[in-house]
């Protein structure tokens, strides 16, 4: 089940990104001031963000000039760098469990102990909320949890992009979050106990009499959850970017009377600060996503789960 989990981030993320990938490029303008312009806007576009490695190639590679087609191979790379970021990180995470779980011993090396580790606390964290059905839901969880945090540290790496200052990518792990949550609830609750849910569980007259309004309401609080979810955490990571992108500027034009190569360190307190809003934007979201689920799962049952 856990690769169902990954294999529905990544078909998640994969069609937000096609959009992008979709959008046909701009051909380049046949006046050479013109083309100066546009150059010139094109780059002005990023500044409020540090140059990844594929910005930088587009930059080097994508260029006006004679030789350059439409919908070459830097624009395409360039159009899906936040889903070629997320794979990357998705493929890292992958090796390190693997390594982790693939050479158990009775005496756990450090490796071994710092999986066992992260997973325990984590676990413990989920108990804390779901209470027995804590082990049934870990696995996405923890997926989650790791995916988010690892992507959101990404952007602290020079010549890297977090994948999750990009709204669609954080739209799409709350799409993610959404479908499994209402196919949790169909599966937990049935049909009729998952329209039940919806109309705001009616026990008397007078609650029946609200359903008319209660629904819409339960419809649109729903529907809510998973824009809220994403608008948090990239305002959040590319705020953080932005900020430290500010700051990176500012060092590097305090030595520019000099013409030194390097500037002022001005962002190096803010990676510390990034390093801790990375981790609780990570928590932040998990936590939500574990009282969505919470809210769609029958609380009369819960003492019936002990954990396992």
């Amino acid at each position: 089940m856990k690769w169902l989990y990954v294999a529905l981030t990544l078909l998640a993320l994969l069609a937000a990104g096609c959009r992008f990938a979709a959008a046909e490029p701009t051909p380049a303008p046949a006046h050479p001031d013109t083309a100066q312009v546009a150059e010139g806007q094109e780059e002005s576009g990023p500044a409020l963000e540090l140059p990844d490695i594929i910005h930088n190639l587009k930059v080097y590679f994508g260029g006006p000039g004679e030789n350059e087609r439409p919908g070459n191979w830097i624009d395409f790379l360039f159009a899906w760098r936040g889903n070629f970021f997320a794979l990357l990180i998705l493929i890292l995470i992958s090796i390190l469990l693997l390594r982790g779980a693939a050479k158990r011993q009775m005496v756990p090396g450090r490796f071994q102990n710092a999986v066992e580790y992260v997973v325990e606390s984590f676990y413990d964290f989920v108990h804390g909320i779901l209470g027995g059905y804590a082990r049934e839901f870990v696995p996405f969880l923890g997926t989650l949890f790791l995916y988010i945090w690892f992507m959101n540290l990404s952007g602290l790496i020079p010549l890297f992009k977090a994948p999750t200052s990009l709204f669609e990518t954080t739209l799409s792990l709350a799409i993610v979050v959404f479908v499994y949550v209402q196919i949790t609830g169909f599966r937990k609750l049935g049909v009729i106990g998952y329209v039940h849910h919806l109309i705001g569980a009616p026990n008397d007259a007078l609650t029946w009499a609200l359903v008319p309004f209660m629904l819409p309401l339960h419809l649109i609080s729903e529907l809510a959850k998973p824009v809220s979810l994403s608008i948090r955490l990239f305002g959040n990571i590319m705020g953080e970017d932005v900020l430290i992108a500010v700051f990176t500027s500012l060092g590097v034009a305090a030595l520019a009377f000099i013409r030194s190569p390097i500037g002022i360190p001005l962002e190096f307190p803010f990676i510390f600060l990034g390093l801790l809003l990375s981790t609780i934007q990570a928590l932040v979201f998990t936590l939500l996503s574990a009282i969505y689920l919470l809210q769609m799962l029958p609380h009369e049952e819960e003492h019936e789960h002990g954990p396992s």
